[in-house]
């Protein structure tokens, strides 16, 4: 079984959450590549797929949007796994009572449900640093908002354990007897 994990990133959380995906998958094994979806140009020879992307405004990045658009046919063949990360904080309702993953889930992923049927899909927490330069216009400018430092929960809110439950989920639905850690 030959999977392909393919993410969008910016500041490179994305990238960390899908290069543990990929591990786990290796260890329980499955041969998993691990590869930036604008780098993409063939998925022959894949058997399944797992595609992630962070979420700015309730959005995936173009590059992942624009690999499932290029690899519908092929995608819509095989098993595929969705995620996305972005949500910051340890809130897991906000100040309305409203679920805070739920609520951050990507418009993409509508589509992705009825074009893919996913087996399976998950919103990952995400991090920001302050400090970090800025991607993109929109970025630029909320870095000069007065209150802009104070707006965003700074740090590291990915849940490694929760990432490695999920990927070893899709190892099982993968691989029926797959390898113990």
């Amino acid at each position: 079984m030959k999977v392909l994990v393919a993410y969008a990133t910016r500041h490179g959380a994305t990238a960390g959450i899908a290069e543990r995906i990929g591990s786990i998958l290796r260890d329980r094994g499955v041969d998993a590549t691990v590869l930036p979806a604008g780098d993409v140009r063939d998925v022959a020879g894949y058997d399944a797929f797992v595609i992630g992307s962070a979420a700015y405004m309730y959005r995936w990045l173009k590059d992942a949007t624009e690999f499932v658009h290029r690899h519908r046919a092929a995608l819509k063949a095989a098993p595929v796994w969705i995620f996305s990360s972005g949500p910051l904080g340890t809130d897991l309702v906000d100040k309305d009572g409203k679920d805070v993953r739920e609520s951050a889930a990507p418009k993409e992923f509508a589509e992705l449900r009825a074009t893919l049927s996913p087996r399976g899909e998950h919103i990952f927490w995400g991090a920001y640093d302050p400090d970090a330069p800025p991607v993109g216009m929109g970025e630029w400018m909320m870095k000069r908002m007065p209150g802009a430092r104070e707006a965003l929960p700074n740090g590291d809110f990915r849940n490694w354990p929760e990432i490695e439950g999920w990927a070893t989920e899709i190892a099982r639905a993968l691989v029926p007897v797959a390898a113990p850690a």
